[in-house]
């Protein structure tokens, strides 16, 4: 069996994107791993280039000023990364510069890879998602935050990113892939309030449309006024991101009892943390029949 990882990334320094953990999780697993580096207003090419594997393989992209609506920049640099993974591998691992893999779930990947790896009709593994907001210490665990999605799929280049990235369909149509016992740490909403503003200024306009540079700004973000649902997190952390960790220098006052939603979203909040089904589940892809345990905010809300 034969593995590739891919992901792309662009101002990783500047945005403080901790990409290189999030390709080094996943490296174990990897024969080579390809980076789509856009261009960058720091130094994120010589910081993917100083990654000390022999796996990396660097792509320089620019991004295309054309898909500023809807994010579909974002599927559009990682179908370039996709794209440049050459034939004779079986399995390609997507992770985004924001999603890290913790190092107990490798051997349960790879069992899950080989296992599914000549079954015809299965199309990718589906990953459980963890959400971290504000700090290391804190989850969000309201429905509006997708619980799976796709992030190993086979080596076909008829599979296409879809919409901002979030997932991905082939010729239009769901994936059908089976569930892996593994997880995903999404740290997206983790950083000092100055980096999320900026992180979140320079989302907006590829999303709003608005053709605009990454503002030089000290305004920092508010993470007290934005969430709706927030749990403690009382587990490990990947090992990668353990010196990261180390250097928090911030602070998140957050009320754990605080919901702030309208009344249809509390009581299917409560619904589902009573039951564990999530109603309405919008869900990027297909489980396979007898093969399947549900759980799936756009890449605009990540």
């Amino acid at each position: 069996m034969k593995a590739a990882g891919f992901t792309f990334i662009r101002n990783a320094l500047k945005l403080d994107f901790p990409v290189v953990e999030a390709i080094s999780s996943v490296l174990p697993l990897c024969d080579e791993f390809y980076v789509a580096v856009g261009n960058s207003k720091d130094e994120t090419l010589a910081l993917i280039q100083n990654i000390p594997s022999g796996k990396i393989r660097i792509i320089q992209t620019s991004w295309n000023t054309g898909l500023m609506k809807g994010g579909a920049v974002y599927a559009d640099e990682t179908n370039k990364a996709f794209d440049a993974i050459p034939a004779g591998y079986d399995w390609c691992f997507y992770i985004q510069g924001d999603d890290v893999m913790h190092e107990k779930y490798l051997d349960s990947v790879k069992s899950a890879m080989l296992k599914w790896k000549d079954v015809s009709g299965v199309d990718g593994l589906l990953f459980r998602y963890v959400h971290f907001y504000g700090t290391f210490d804190y989850v969000a665990d309201s429905r509006h935050w997708y619980r799976n999605e796709v992030r190993i799929i086979r080596n076909d280049k008829s599979i296409r990113s879809f919409r901002d990235a979030q997932g991905f369909r082939r010729n239009g149509q769901k994936l059908k892939v089976v569930p892996v016992d593994a997880a995903i740490f999404h740290y997206g909403w983790v950083r000092h309030p100055l980096f999320m503003q900026l992180k979140s200024d320079a989302v907006r306009q590829f999303y709003d449309g608005q053709r605009a540079s990454v503002p030089d700004t000290q305004q920092e973000y508010n993470y007290s006024c934005h969430y709706d649902s927030l749990t403690r997190f009382t587990e490990t952390h990947p090992g990668v991101m353990q010196e990261r960790i180390s250097r928090l220098n911030w602070q998140v006052d957050v009320d754990l009892k605080h919901k702030n939603m309208n009344l249809r979203y509390l009581l299917l909040f409560w619904f589902e943390k009573i039951t564990g089904i999530r109603p309405f589940e919008f869900r990027n892809y297909v489980l396979m029949k007898g093969k399947g345990r549900g759980r799936g905010k756009s890449r605009q809300q990540q």
